[in-house]
């Protein structure tokens, strides 16, 4: 499967954004699609992540009531919707999938999109 990761930019402090990340070839009826992002001289980490049918997400505590995340399977694009923007959310947002069910573990996720750059600016 093979996943691209779009919608990225700068933004001020307080605004919006809205990733996006396309699936193609070999697609999943069933574990789930994520985002992480990595911030330079930081580790990657998880952001959210959604059911193949999205009717369970999970969230990192740090982006939980501003980031929301959602899937449109019969377009195969996983979405980020990302309001109330903070500097410190500035990184390179990743999508991925993990065929094998929901989690925040980035070793379970098996696929990897080429990232996208978020820039929030104070």
């Amino acid at each position: 499967v093979q996943l691209q990761a779009s919608g990225g930019g700068l933004v001020q402090a307080g605004g919006s954004l809205r990733l996006s990340c396309a699936a193609s070839g070999r697609t999943f009826s069933s574990g789930g699609m994520g985002w992480f992002r990595q911030a330079p001289g930081k580790e990657r980490e998880f952001v959210a992540a959604i059911s193949w049918s999205g009717g369970s997400t999970i969230y990192a505590d740090s982006v939980k009531g501003r980031f929301t995340i959602s899937r449109d399977n019969a377009k195969n694009t996983l979405y980020l919707q990302m309001n109330s923007l903070k500097p410190e959310d500035t990184a390179v947002y990743y999508c991925a999938a993990d065929p094998s069910g929901l989690g925040s573990n980035r070793v379970s996720y098996n696929y990897w999109g080429q990232g996208t750059q978020v820039t929030v600016s104070s």
